[in-house]
Parts: C-alpha cells; sequence; structure tokens
C-alpha cells in the first residue's frame, strides 16, 4: 500500500484526495441538473414536434428525422469528447455540452419561428431545422460521457448501480417536466407561437451553464491521460498492446447491443406516441397537444418509479435490471399495440417506461463495472454513443405506423422479447455484477492496478 501511495505522489496525485465515495452532494446534484436540462429539453421538444411538423407542412417520417442527422455527430463524436474529458477535465466537457444545447436550443427555434410564418417552402425548412439540431449532436454530445465518467471516479463499485440508476433518474425527471412546461412557453397569437418551447429552453440551458462555470469543482481525481503520460504509458495502450475501441472489446460489447436494441425501442415509440395520439383523438394537433403531454408525464413517472423506487427498494443489481427491464417494455408495448382506448395507450406507454426505466441503468451501471476505472470516460463515450444512434431507426418506425398502426409496436415487443433472451444466454449478460463488490475487492483492485502501472 506504501509503495502504491508513494507511486501515485509522485506523479503528482493530492494526497487528500478523497475516496471514491467523496462525492459531495451539492456536486451530485449539479450534475444531475446537467442532465435533467437536457433531458428536459430533447423530450419537451420531441412532445412538440407532431404540432410542428403538422402545422408547418413537414411530412410525419420526416418529423422524425429532424433528429437523424444530430443522432448520427453525437455517435460519432462522444468518443472524442469521451477522450477530451481524460485530456481536459470532466467540467469543461460539460460546459462544452451545454453550450452546444443552448445554441441548438436557439438556432431550432428560430427555424420553427420562420416555418411557422412561412417563410419558407416546408422542405426548405426541414433543412434548416435539420443543421439547427445537428449542433447539439455535435457539441452537447461533450456532457454526457463526462457527467458519467465524473461520478463513476466518486462512486465504488458496489454503489455504481444505485449512483448510476439516480443520475439516470435525472433522464426521468426531465421527461416529466419536460413535457409538462412546453405548453407553457408556447405563445399562441405571437410570431414565437410553437417555437417558444425552445427560446424558454434555451435560457434554462443558460442559467445551469452558468451554475456548472461557477459551482462544480472539477474532478479532484487526475485526469486519466497525464497520469498514463506520466507513467511512460502510451494513450491508447495497455501492457503494450493497442486498445481496441468499446464497440470491440467483449467486456462491453453485449451491453452496447443490448442498450442499442433498448434504446431504438423506447426512441421509436416516443417518436410514434404523439402522432398516434392525435390520430386516436382525431383533434387538431394544438389541441392533442395536452394529451400528448399527459401520456409522456405519465410515462416519465413510471421511469422515475423504477429509477428512484425499485431499483433501490429491492437492491436491484445489472443482471436482474437486464432481465426485467426488457420483459416488462415488451408488455407495455404489446398494450400500446391494441390501443383500444386513450386510457389504454396511456397505460401500456407507462409499463413500457417502467421497463425501460429498469433496462437502462442495467446496461448502464454493467458496463461501467465491467471495465477498469482508467477506462470510465471511454465506456461512457461508448454508452452515449448508443443512445445517440438508434434515433437515425425513429423515421422508419414512423413511417411503418402510417402503414400499419400497431406494427411499430409489435416489432417493438418482438426486439425487447429477443434481448430477454439475449440477458439469459450471453455470458457477459447473465453474470452481469450478480453480487456487489465489496469496499475491500475495489480497494484491493485499485492498488494492484497502481502496482501494474495501470490508472
Amino acid at each position: 500500500m506504501r509503495k502504491a501511495s508513494a507511486r501515485l505522489n509522485s506523479i503528482g496525485m493530492p494526497k487528500s484526495a478523497p475516496a471514491v465515495d467523496g462525492l459531495p452532494k451539492g456536486s451530485f446534484a449539479i450534475i444531475f441538473g446537467v442532465s435533467l436540462v437536457t433531458a428536459m429539453g430533447n423530450t419537451g421538444m420531441i412532445s412538440v414536434l407532431p404540432a410542428i411538423g403538422r402545422s408547418i407542412g413537414i411530412p410525419d417520417p420526416m418529423v422524425a428525422a429532424v433528429f437523424s442527422l444530430s443522432a448520427l455527430l453525437w455517435a460519432f463524436s462522444s468518443p472524442y469528447w469521451a477522450r477530451a474529458s481524460d485530456r481536459r477535465g470532466r467540467k469543461p466537457m460539460m460546459l462544452i455540452g451545454l453550450t452546444g444545447f443552448m445554441a441548438s436550443m436557439i438556432a431550432c427555434g428560430l427555424v420553427v419561428s420562420a416555418g411557422l410564418l412561412h417563410l419558407a417552402a416546408p422542405m426548405v425548412i426541414f433543412g434548416f431545422f435539420l443543421v439547427a439540431r445537428a449542433l447539439f449532436g455535435l457539441f452537447g454530445a461533450a456532457s454526457n460521457p463526462a457527467t458519467q465518467a465524473y461520478l463513476a471516479e466518486h462512486t465504488s463499485p458496489e454503489n455504481r448501480t444505485q449512483s448510476m440508476s439516480a443520475l439516470a433518474g435525472a433522464f426521468g425527471l426531465g421527461t416529466v417536466i419536460g413535457p409538462f412546461i412546453a405548453p407553457l412557453f408556447v405563445l399562441h397569437g405571437t410570431p414565437v407561437d410553437l417555437a417558444g418551447p425552445m427560446f424558454g429552453f434555451a435560457v434554462i440551458a443558460g442559467v445551469m451553464l452558468w451554475v456548472v462555470w461557477k459551482k462544480l469543482p472539477e474532478s479532484q481525481h487526475m485526469p486519466v491521460a497525464p497520469v498514463r503520460a506520466a507513467r511512460g504509458v502510451e494513450p491508447g495502450v495497455r501492457d503494450g498492446v493497442k486498445e481496441k475501441p468499446m464497440w470491440r472489446d467483449p467486456r462491453v460489447t453485449p451491453f452496447l447491443v443490448y442498450g442499442f436494441i433498448v434504446a431504438v425501442c423506447q426512441t421509436a415509440q416516443a417518436q410514434t406516441l404523439g402522432f398516434l395520439i392525435i390520430d386516436k383523438l382525431q383533434l387538431d394537433p394544438l389541441k392533442a397537444q395536452g394529451f400528448i403531454a399527459i401520456a409522456m408525464m405519465f410515462g416519465a413517472v413510471a421511469g422515475l418509479l423504477a429509477q428512484w423506487g425499485i431499483i433501490r427498494m429491492f437492491e436491484m443489481t445489472p443482471r436482474q435490471l437486464l432481465r426485467w427491464g426488457v420483459a416488462v417494455a415488451a408488455l407495455g408495448n404489446v398494450i400500446v399495440a391494441l390501443q383500444p382506448t386513450y386510457a389504454a395507450v396511456v397505460a401500456g406507454f407507462a409499463i413500457s417506461s417502467l421497463g425501460f426505466g429498469l433496462a437502462r441503468p442495467g446496461f448502464t451501471a454493467g458496463s461501467s463495472l465491467a471495465v477498469d476505472m482508467h477506462e470510465q470516460a471511454r465506456v461512457a463515450g461508448a454508452i452515449a454513443a448508443v443512445n445517440g444512434v438508434n434515433v437515425v431507426l425513429a423515421p422508419a418506425f414512423v413511417w411503418l405506423y402510417q402503414k400499419v398502426a400497431p406494427a411499430p409496436f409489435i416489432l417493438c415487443s418482438v426486439m425487447l422479447l429477443a434481448m430477454l433472451i439475449y440477458a439469459f444466454q450471453n455470458s457477459q449478460l447473465k453474470n452481469a455484477a450478480p453480487q456487489p463488490a465489496t469496499r475491500a475487492d475495489a480497494a484491493k483492485a485499485t492498488l494492484e492496478k497502481s502496482d501494474e502501472g495501470g490508472v
């Protein structure tokens, strides 16, 4: 132990560095707020997009495609931002991510306002909307790996699942608040009108940007890249062997496959829900907005129940979450596919959201626990990429909905049941942290990595 401590101090690690569970409540509240603001803005935008598209005259599948370029950029840029957070620190990446989110929301608001005023043809508006949203995919992706790595650096393995679940709860809470307050920002009778929510969320992001800048301390854990350089370890090389990209790492690949399918199904359901409710109630898009918001709020509350209640109450492990999550989500999709009434649609969406609320912390925490501490930002970047690129498939599900309304939800049910089988059969998933590691195990592993010259 003395040997490891001496080596850490020799490269400049502060002697007073806190233990891995030393994240102050104030710091957690701030990184929670970063995730909350992003989720709030994105789900708030999704809730008004069907009304925006039909008011401007953009075809339904093209409305869903607004997120496609952004999603691709998110997928490709997330690993870059993850590596940048290793080099530059976590806080600067959060600042970049929030700035990108705010700039994108302002640009989207201006484009939507122009579309509602019919200043250009619908497809021209769609093109500008696509580019405006792309700003988020390019720069907004910087904050996600940074927040996850920041949390992982201060959380011991045995508490990792619940901590990741609490952070994931920020997205759940955001999906409650976003659709709820979005209609409040709609300024009828003004040039802004349905673009109001985007400007409102940009202001909120600006406030959060200031809070992170002024109040969040940088992680006291040294960035990985400088530490490894000080030890003579070449970046991207471990034990003399070039490290594989995370999506090719057999420890992580099964979690990414599982996470991708779960994210595809959740996004497909969320993107299709608004059109389903408008058509089922046969209402004007603006009048249906309240019903869409109610459905999304019920789903978000169910997701929060999973992440803040069920997971903590039953101390569920990643292995249990991976199985229960997709099983419950598949049941919810079957109910939505049957769609006998508006109430049944809301209930099915809520049940699905409960399942997704279990599954997402399962693959996030499972993948985090499958790798070493020095790889946390890289695995967070891979998870962020998976959570982004799935959106590219959303227009196909909306198109399928237009052809046969129950089809996208039936397809999602089949895909989720396939992941249930995968969770039982794949060796990585069926052995995913069946028992939380002890503090002694974590300390021993840390010292062993230090003695081996790792991080």
